[in-house]
């Protein structure tokens, strides 16, 4: 009697599927006896699956992109956005041509994080026009489509698909030397989404955001085990907020009783710095934010063996400049955070262009 074989999964079996997964991308991903009860279940059966032929479009469309990068988190709340903005603000202030593109269905921050609030999108014999920040800098976003921006976006996951593919489909990016996509956090449908669509077009990898806290770090190694299982390069971890950083000029000082009353001493402590030390005046303030301080994702990426890119500390003129819609690397106002953001920026083009890295 020959022993029945069991098949192997097709695509990706997300780590905490059941056993006898047959993979996001078989046929009957969410709808096998085997998927009942998994977590997963709901996105694996709205997920699109099998041979796809919009994927030869989007692979012609993809061709004109050299470089691709996904910025991922595995929580909300850790400043992913925000680095995907700075990163493309950065990359663009290379003279590089960049896209930015928004696959944050329901909660769409990039327009308001490049200045394009109230934008809408234009469409031409060649598809969507991307909004542009500068010649050389595109963005894409639901974001551009909402009438109301405070409009909740409640969609179902075909549809989510269904709109990502159109951002890698019919979106005329043009000739691009980076392509850098914000995806939600965690691991849901946009995820497995724009994994299936770019997989044939050689994506560079993922850039995954986190905070120093153990609770982040905790959703950041299910990304990365994510990213693993689905074939894409872990190009690094940044750990976001490492500490709060701002300098002493620009901070407030107070000191409070034992009655809990306050009182701001900032003026009378500056006047003394002013007077006996006035070299300290452009020094900086630090304190960790998280307990036990910065460094946890730098242990958790030894322990898993994937390249940390650094810490970019919580910088008050950072969030400023990121509601203000501008880049950070324009003036002095954000040096707390610039040069850690170009250290990091750095070791990325380092990776993606084979050493040549340069100052942002």
């Amino acid at each position: 009697m020959v022993e029945k074989t069991e098949e192997a999964p097709v695509g990706a079996v997300p780590e905490d599927a059941n056993q006898h997964c047959p993979g996001t991308e078989a046929e009957e991903a969410g709808k096998a006896s085997a998927c009942d009860g998994c977590p997963n279940q709901q996105i694996c059966a709205t997920a699109p699956k099998g041979p796809d032929p919009d994927l030869v479009a989007i692979e012609e469309r993809m061709r004109t992109v050299k470089h691709k990068i996904l910025v991922l988190s595995g929580k909300g709340g850790v400043g992913k956005s925000t680095f995907a903005a700075q990163l493309s603000f950065a990359l663009a202030g290379l003279d590089k041509q960049i896209g930015l593109l928004d696959i944050d269905i329901c909660g769409p921050s990039i327009p308001k994080m490049l200045g394009l609030e109230g934008q809408e999108i234009h469409q031409s014999n060649l598809g969507w026009s991307p909004v542009y920040v500068e010649d050389n800098l595109g963005v894409m976003s639901i974001g551009f489509m909402l009438p109301d921006p405070d409009e909740a976006v409640i969609w179902r996951g075909p549809r989510k698909n269904g709109l990502i593919k159109q951002f890698v489909k019919d979106v005329d990016w043009g000739d691009l030397d980076y392509l850098v996509v914000d995806a939600p956090p965690g691991t849901s449908d946009e995820h497995i989404s724009i994994m299936q669509y770019l997989k044939a077009t050689n994506v560079d990898g993922a850039i995954i955001v986190t905070t120093p806290q153990e609770v982040s770090l905790i959703d950041v190694r299910k990304e990365i085990n994510f990213c693993k299982k689905v074939g894409i390069n872990v190009l690094g971890v940044v750990e976001n907020m490492s500490e709060l950083r701002q300098q002493v000029e620009s901070a407030e000082f107070k000191s409070v009783d034992a009655h809990g009353v306050e009182q701001d001493v900032t003026n009378e402590l500056l006047d003394v710095l002013k007077s006996h030390a006035p070299h300290l005046l452009s020094s900086f303030v630090a304190t960790s934010v998280f307990y036990g301080g910065a460094g946890g994702a730098e242990k958790m990426c030894k322990q898993l063996k994937v390249p940390f890119l650094g810490r970019v500390p919580l910088d008050p003129k950072l969030g400023k400049a990121a509601d203000e819609g501008r880049s950070c690397f324009g003036d002095m106002e954000c040096s707390a955070s610039a040069a850690a953001l170009r250290t990091i920026i750095n070791r990325v083009l380092s990776v993606t262009e084979k050493g040549q890295g340069v100052s942002v």
